[in-house]
């Protein structure tokens, strides 16, 4: 499995590196998490440059994308260079997600149509102008495409994209393990509140559906 996080010049290293280490509380052999980027080296909005682990066009066959948000996404969405890569992501084939202003470029990319969205409040009136309808709420998926709004909601990005991929325990573990101490049961209650609804019912990690349906239909893991 390679969850990519799209991360662009002037990016928010909240965005990117909370998902990031959230993310990689997976431990598996198989199971990838890499920074993509469209150069060798990108610096964030506070002057932290991160070396590129992905391209754009390794992320568009990624099992899952994050869509990272900074200071120049409106200038991002206006590159036509990034913009044509990016138009071979697919809810279809792949889980895709989007992190504050990261919903402009999805939203750009036609990949919000009849789904609302949540972003950050400085992305809101750019987010409605490409026509989309902005909720006041952390988090909310449809199907294979979420978002997310406010830069500490990213681990509801990352604990959807584990729970959809490696199931709820592997989620639970991984928010468990970056909650604060005292507050872990407080943090992983309010996250599942938050994602549960837009999880699928009753359905499987999709790393083990063909497991699962050679062996037989199988319980939902437990929450």
């Amino acid at each position: 499995m390679h969850v990519a996080i799209l991360t662009f010049e002037g990016y928010n290293e909240l965005d990117s590196l909370i998902a990031l280490g959230v993310l990689n509380r997976i431990k598996s052999d198989d199971w990838r998490v890499t920074i993509a980027t469209p150069s060798l080296k990108v610096t964030s909005m506070n002057g932290v440059v991160i070396e590129q682990m992905s391209t754009l066009e390794e992320a568009c066959a990624a099992d899952a994308v994050i869509v990272g948000s900074g200071i120049a996404t409106r200038e991002v969405v206006e590159d036509p260079a990034i913009m044509n890569v990016l138009r071979r992501l697919d809810p279809s084939r792949q889980l895709i997600a989007a992190q504050c202003s990261g919903a402009l470029v999805l939203a750009k990319l036609g990949l919000l149509n009849d789904i609302p969205a949540c972003t950050d409040l400085t992305t809101k009136p750019w987010v409605v102008a490409a026509g989309v309808e902005v909720l006041n709420q952390p988090f909310y998926a449809k199907d294979n495409i979420a978002t997310a709004g406010g830069c500490l909601a990213s681990h509801y990005l990352a604990a959807w994209i584990i729970a959809r991929l490696e199931g709820d325990d592997a989620a639970e573990r991984a928010l468990h393990y970056v909650a604060p101490v005292g507050e872990k049961e407080e943090y992983i209650e309010r996250a599942w509140r938050n994602i549960t609804p837009y999880l699928p019912a009753h359905a499987p990690a999709l790393a083990r559906l063909n497991n699962q349906e050679a062996a037989g239909p199988a319980e939902a893991p437990a929450m």
